[in-house]
């Protein structure tokens, strides 16, 4: 006599385990919910997209709207006058920043590896660990010293009137 069984999915070779007691997984007071590394990426992603839409108005308004320079002077929107949108400006820029720096702590070890495994050519192959962080530091270090000797450069050249 043949017996014949019902076929399980691959991935049910095993029995499963309920998560907790019928209680546990009945009363959600019980249980703590913290923030997933995707749900903090979702909302730090959002909040670069704000303060980008935010830094593209202010730039348009100073740019577009206002007259140039000094015609500016007695001209106002929405109670700010042209030095304060620029403000508005470098401060929008200044968190968008910040926000960019946080986005590429989450995702160091994506951009290490990635950058590692261009420059040692072998774009397969798995670069160690120290390798990784050798190279990101390396372009981080590249990036600063770019940023730094450019805004150095215009300090000693910025020339006054006259």
């Amino acid at each position: 006599m043949a017996t014949t069984e019902t076929p399980q999915p691959e991935h049910s070779q095993s029995p499963q385990k309920p998560a907790g007691t019928s209680a546990e997984r009945k009363s959600p007071a019980k249980r703590k919910r913290g923030w997933s590394w995707s749900e903090i990426n979702l909302l730090l992603d959002g909040l670069l997209l704000v303060v980008f839409v935010g830094l593209c108005i202010a730039s348009v308004i100073v740019r577009f709207v206002f007259p140039p320079g000094p015609a500016a002077k007695d001209w106002s929107l929405w109670g700010l006058d042209y030095d304060a949108w620029g403000g508005v400006q470098f401060g929008m820029l200044a968190a968008l920043t910040v926000g960019i720096l946080v986005h590429v702590m989450f995702h160091w070890s994506w951009v290490c590896n990635v950058l590692a495994s261009r420059l040692s050519g072998n774009k397969r192959a798995r670069v160690d660990d120290g390798m990784q962080t050798i190279y990101g530091v390396g372009l981080l270090i590249v990036l600063l010293n770019v940023i730094g000797i450019t805004v150095a450069a215009a300090v000693l050249m910025v020339q006054g009137p006259g």
